[in-house]
């Protein structure tokens, strides 16, 4: 069955006596109604651990994820557990981490170590309501120390380590360079690849303060967005996803872990890009996780110049955007 959903941020980013939220009832009850099947839970580990103290974690705090596992399961949606910030490693300020996953044994130890413990939690828990995505958006090759070789490695030693207690349990992995850059040496693991849908960065990420490639942008259209030498339309797209259906082509199971537009650039324009990109993802069929669901990013009050919203179903949606999510899945 492909999955097709969107990302929840109730425990994204943790801040000292930030508690996480319950369960959004109102907003599965809205995926369910709609025909959405999958929520991606990206995590903050420092939620439940303190000091860097890898080994010691709050497993009290595991209960909240209890609890949107059993309403997801309740409704027949997959949830999929991701570590949006890993011990030694974030996409977003990755400064603040005192190790670093791809170099440091401490590091990666703890971080194996709470995929075991995960593993051990859930554990007989079908992978029809529950996939543990292992990190999100790894580094360049040559960022932090990252290679192909020690991603590798150290995936490959996490996979080995859930599947010894967990045979069962479907896994995912990120595309290196934040997602985007395809991973041919694991494609032997039997495990979910998941790819990114944020091409080209200079529409998508329009003055989006936290990514230093927005500066001195001009405002974008579509098609034939030109950036970083290269005329960017539905052509250019179908180039780019090349190495994934490569993949695909080997039995690998492709699926796009996020995608979305900030909200700083028109919506028409946003559309018409959405409208090029989801129908290459039906004709490819993979699946897709909008990140988010209310948000910058999201389906409900993304506040994108000149978007129009209709209430559905208990939430101010931007209707012409969920038409284009329903229509291209498969």
């Amino acid at each position: 069955m492909k999955k097709y959903g969107f990302n929840f941020q109730w425990m994204y980013v943790w801040e000292e006596g930030r508690e996480p939220q319950p369960p959004d009832k109102k907003a599965l009850d809205f995926l369910v109604e709609t025909g959405f099947n999958f929520v991606r839970i990206p995590v903050d580990y420092r939620f439940w651990t303190r000091n860097f103290d890898y080994f010691n974690p709050d497993e009290k705090v595991f209960e909240h994820i209890d609890l949107y596992l059993m309403e997801c399961s309740a409704r027949n949606i997959h949830m999929c557990l991701n570590l949006h910030r890993a011990p030694g490693y974030c996409i977003n300020r990755n400064d603040i981490e005192r190790d670093n996953l791809w170099l440091d044994k401490r590091a990666q130890d703890g971080f194996v170590y709470q995929w075991e413990l995960f593993a051990k939690r859930y554990k007989g828990v079908p992978s029809k309501f529950l996939s543990f995505d292992l990190v999100n958006e790894p580094p360049n090759i040559g960022q932090y120390g990252l290679t192909r070789e020690n991603h590798a490695s150290l995936i490959i030693r996490t996979v080995e380590a859930i599947r010894k207690i967990d045979p069962d349990r479907e896994i995912v992995i990120d595309g290196l360079g934040g997602g985007n850059i395809a991973m041919p040496e694991l494609a032997h693991l039997g495990v979910v690849h998941s790819g990114r849908g944020y091409q080209p960065m200079a529409l998508t990420h329009y003055q989006a303060s936290w990514w230093d490639g927005h500066k001195g942008l001009p405002q974008p259209d579509y098609p034939d967005l030109l950036w970083e030498g290269k005329v960017w339309n539905k052509d250019t797209l179908r180039e780019y996803y090349k190495p994934w259906r490569d993949l695909q082509q080997k039995g690998v199971n492709v699926h796009i872990g996020e995608f979305g537009c900030f909200n700083k650039t028109s919506n028409d324009v946003a559309i018409r890009w959405f409208e090029d990109v989801l129908s290459l993802y039906k004709e490819f069929e993979w699946g897709y996780s909008l990140w988010n669901f209310k948000g910058p990013f999201g389906i409900v009050e993304h506040g994108r110049p000149g978007a129009k919203y209709e209430y559905y179903r208990g939430f101010k949606v931007d209707r012409e955007l969920l038409d284009l999510l329903v229509e291209n899945r498969v």
